[in-house]
């Protein structure tokens, strides 16, 4: 009997868990699919990694994944990142000419804000934190790389006005629809969603070390989420 109430346990937890790790499996053999192709760039094929990988937060939240699963999942990924800067486990993904932890932060940025915003029941802020990480930030590099000519240097690491601008545009687009969805529309919603943009935009800015794939997804969840308790709940 007791059996029987250990599968039946474990069972819906599988069903749960299948989900997301279909998705990161068919983000990672995209990746791979892509680096098989002549003179294909090393960064394009991170940020087809870094883009998509966050994407499975917004799998999370819509089936209400338990935290211990994402947080167990942030620590795996943690320590093979880890390891990835020793053995040749991620060569794709970190190589990319220059020393960087920034593989490691964003699977550590992951586990922090499910740990954080899950148990508080507001799933809504670790979507927010890491969506913007991953968009925001992954297509502020492609742009800033492809398109910006306007350049500034900040704390050694160089940065374009035009990635700036596409981490503060996306910013602020997915601050917004997440904050609509689940605040509803008022005036306050739009300020705090620029708000948001301004922040993230600032903190992207400071990317020594892939630091920047830390701080990004907290900031900018942790200022969303303030800011909603100071403007907009009683």
């Amino acid at each position: 009997m007791s059996t029987l109430l250990s599968l039946e346990s474990i069972y819906p937890l599988w069903l749960q868990i299948l989900p997301p790790a279909a998705w990161v499996l068919l983000v990672i053999l995209t990746a791979w699919g892509v680096s098989r192709f002549p003179h294909s760039e090393p960064e394009i094929i991170r940020k087809i990694v870094h883009i998509g990988t966050g994407n499975v937060i917004l799998i999370a939240w819509w089936l209400n994944i338990p935290p211990i699963i994402g947080i167990t999942s942030a620590i795996l990924a943690c320590a093979i990142t880890l390891l990835s800067y020793i053995f040749p486990i991620l060569p794709g993904i970190n190589s990319v000419g220059r020393q960087s932890l920034g593989t490691f932060f964003y699977a550590l940025s992951i586990g922090i804000l499910v740990a954080c915003f899950w148990y508080l029941e507001q799933p809504q802020y670790a979507a927010l934190g890491i969506m913007i990480m991953a968009w925001g930030d992954g297509l502020a590099a492609l742009i800033g790389q492809r398109f910006g000519k306007h350049k500034y240097i900040l704390f050694g690491s160089q940065k374009s006005w035009e990635g700036s601008l596409t981490m503060t545009v996306v910013s602020g687009l997915i601050t917004i629809v997440i904050l609509l969805a689940t605040q509803g529309n008022s005036w306050q919603i739009w300020v705090i969603s620029l708000a948001v943009a301004i922040i993230a935009t600032a903190l992207e800015a400071f990317s020594f070390l892939g630091i920047d794939n830390l701080t990004v997804p907290l900031g900018s969840a942790a200022s969303a989420y303030m800011l909603i308790k100071l403007l907009v709940l009683k």
